[in-house]
């Protein structure tokens, strides 16, 4: 099977709220990206992607929410 990777050149990222902006661990997101949720290293903003199923997205937030996660 071969799967082919969503064109980023319109990704908006955005910086994980729990980021203190002191140059720790960052996540950041694209939320604008249909059928997918791109997530990367805010310190490595050329570098790998993950590309997480937004139903799978919902519940990784979703149990970091309630402690679960």
């Amino acid at each position: 099977m071969r799967s082919t990777r969503p064109d980023l050149t319109a990704a908006v990222w955005r910086k994980s709220t729990y980021s203190d902006g002191g140059g720790g661990d960052c996540l950041e997101l694209a939320g604008n990206i249909p059928g997918t949720v791109p997530v990367r290293d805010s310190k490595n903003p050329t570098g790998p992607v993950l590309f997480v199923a937004p139903a799978a997205w919902a519940a990784f937030v979703e149990g970091i929410r309630h402690g679960t996660s």
